[in-house]
């Protein structure tokens, strides 16, 4: 059972706010509503992005993608990890995906302003009011780099740090903004979801106001969640990863009415998933049975984070189904889901 609790809790310090209309009347909020489906069917590309080792980097996965098109390319920021456990992050870009296997990956630990340090986990978007692209990613606690060119891997700034923006042992840290406030997502991978805020004149500082907004069972609520706002619409639509009752990722889905609008189960079951492996065909073969830690592709790339629910694509991560063992060490790729029972 899902619980949804709107009652501030004083584990950390940020800010939120209500979500903005974006000028949409209620019809047009209404019919927009309703092309998000009560349930979703996804047709699957095979492996898209796969570890591209050298003798720098003994990568053996490639996971946790973020995505955004710009200046007529995709940009990919993803996850990385090595033969030691280590994880750091890696960019690649290419055209048309057609291209995304071949093209190659640069791993940021090149840009001296990162390192070697512990990065993973990343979210990249353009902060209009600022002008700056943002890199969001965990170092321990969340963090961001900034630059004006994002097909630069070598222009991040060094990181730093949300202050008070979310609390101990939370992870996959996610940040959207409407017309007045900025918020930050995180989860703890103990079925709970919290929410901090901000305005949008205070960010990246400002973080308050940390709030215990969604809550259920340990791998019921896991993490790698992610929130968009649905185009022409106040509505709003998270996704949240969770692990079956056979050990596979997949995931759920809710709506709410604003970005502090209760959460309302929307494709939440593992018979009614937002993407699991028992709603995704694989024209290529069946090259994985999780569906895990991923993203949305945008209609822009601004901090609103906004989707077309008429063409929804979905680059995630995968794996060879008979593949265990160490976390650090799964051989986890990335392909691209789209679905194909659009209402639109």
């Amino acid at each position: 059972m899902v619980f949804l609790l709107g009652l501030a809790m004083s584990l950390f310090a940020l800010p939120l706010g209500p979500a903005a209309a974006q000028g949409a009347s209620a019809p047009a909020t209404e019919r927009a509503t309703a092309q998000l489906p009560g349930s979703f069917q996804w047709s699957s590309s095979g492996e898209l992005i796969a570890p591209k080792p050298d003798a720098s980097h003994p990568v053996v996965s490639v996971k946790d993608p973020t995505v955004i098109q710009a200046g007529g390319k995709w940009h990919v920021f993803m996850t990385t990890a090595n033969t030691a456990g280590a994880w750091s992050m890696a960019y690649t870009s290419f055209t048309d995906w057609s291209q995304a296997s071949s093209a190659p990956l640069t791993y940021l630990d090149t840009n001296p302003n990162i390192g070697t340090r512990y990065a993973a986990a990343p979210q990249v978007f353009y902060f209009a009011p600022k002008r700056l692209w943002y890199l969001v990613y965990q170092t321990g606690p969340p963090s961001y780099s900034t630059s004006t060119d994002p097909g630069n891997p070598q222009s991040w700034s060094a990181p730093k740090t949300f202050d008070n923006a979310a609390g101990a042992n939370t992870l996959d840290y996610w940040v959207i903004c409407d017309d007045t406030k900025c918020y930050l997502f995180s989860s703890d991978d103990n079925g709970h979801l919290f929410r901090s805020e901000t305005t949008v004149g205070e960010f990246p500082g400002g973080f308050r106001n940390t709030q215990l907004v969604l809550q259920d069972s340990k791998f019921a609520l896991f993490e790698g969640e992610a929130v968009y706002r649905v185009q022409g619409t106040n509505t709003y639509l998270l996704m949240m990863e969770a692990i079956g009752s056979d050990g596979r990722r997949y995931y759920r889905s809710f709506t709410a009415q604003g970005l502090t609008g209760q959460w309302q189960p929307l494709a939440a079951t593992e018979s009614n998933p937002f993407a699991r492996s028992n709603n995704v065909s694989f024209p290529a073969g069946a090259w994985t049975r999780d569906i895990s830690h991923g993203e949305l592709i945008r209609t822009g790339n601004d901090q609103t984070m906004t989707i077309n629910p008429c063409r929804l694509q979905f680059l995630y991560q995968g794996m060879n189904p008979s593949a265990g063992g160490d976390y650090s060490q799964l051989p986890w790729r990335l392909g691209l889901l789209t679905q194909t029972n659009a209402t639109c």
